[in-house]
């Protein structure tokens, strides 16, 4: 039996999903496929290279620094970003919060993040490198419409993959996996509404047409893909998490305390539900 774990995006409110994936690495439990959008696979990569709590770490240590996020980034000619992506993605991994690339290569399933190619608004499916010291993938995944610059791998354009596919629960079955465990980063009644800033990016990325088509659909594809996941729990193929409350958290959060909070949560959920998790592992 080949189990995958499925990771939705959510910027920093992703830390719900470290806190299950700390518990779950708490008891050495380790799935054979892992596949994520976003921050769910930027941080999901510290699942894998065992380094529980790292994420917390990052984000209570820097998440007031400037460095990290910030409006000064995105005007900033350089970055483009609201995150500072050099220093997000080469000067902590590599220096502040080193990242374990030596248990991340030993990993033996797949790692694969999501990300959407502007050119047909649909999503693509890319293996993390084992070894990147500037996370390119990552980065990629991550880029949200307006707040990152579009990324180009092999030459054509991509953003974050949460657009076009923000649980890719499906993949995970195509890769072969029997069941898999999903993390949401949003209550289990959230249900998504058309974007508000829909015009705006209409106008931004106007040369992209399918991509626009993808972001104008996206709300009505993620809660028919809501629907079709909570069934498959009916079916006894996945065992989803989902935080009961955000504790206030956004998804661009300065408040330390309330991340802890919703880090706990996330930890708690996993422990609470660790003999579920592991008969679901097959334990």
């Amino acid at each position: 039996m080949k189990t995958g774990l499925v990771l939705e995006g959510g910027a920093l409110r992703t830390i719900y999903s470290t806190g299950v994936m700390d518990a779950m690495l708490s008891k050495d439990l380790m799935v054979d496929y892992v596949i994520g959008v976003s921050a769910g696979i930027a941080y999901g990569v510290s699942y894998v290279s065992k380094q529980p709590q790292r994420n917390l770490e990052i984000l209570t240590r820097f998440v007031n620094d400037r460095r990290y996020m910030g409006l000064k980034n995105l005007v900033d000619k350089h970055n483009r970003s609201y995150f500072g992506l050099e220093f997000s993605y080469e000067t902590i991994p590599n220096e502040l919060v080193p990242f374990d690339y030596d248990t991340f290569a030993a990993f033996p399933g797949n790692v694969e993040a999501v990300v959407t190619n502007l050119d047909t608004g649909k999503a693509e499916y890319m293996e993390v490198p084992r070894r990147d010291e500037k996370f390119l993938l990552l980065q990629a995944t991550c880029a949200l419409p307006l707040m990152f610059p579009i990324y180009h791998l092999d030459g054509k354009p991509y953003l974050d993959g949460g657009a076009s596919d923000a649980i890719p629960f499906r993949r995970a079955f195509d890769q072969g996996c029997d069941r898999a465990i999903v993390i949401l980063t949003k209550p289990r009644n959230f249900v998504r509404k058309a974007e508000k800033l829909q015009p705006l990016i209409e106008r931004k990325y106007r040369q992209y047409p399918n991509f626009c088509q993808t972001m104008r659909e996206r709300a009505e594809k993620y809660n028919a893909d809501k629907e079709e996941l909570f069934e498959l729990e009916r079916q006894g193929k996945v065992l989803i998490f989902a935080p009961d409350s955000l504790h206030g958290v956004g998804r661009i959060e300065h408040n330390v305390e309330k991340l802890r909070l919703l880090w706990g949560e996330g930890y708690q959920h996993g422990v609470e539900r660790m003999e579920e998790l592991e008969s679901f592992l097959g334990r």
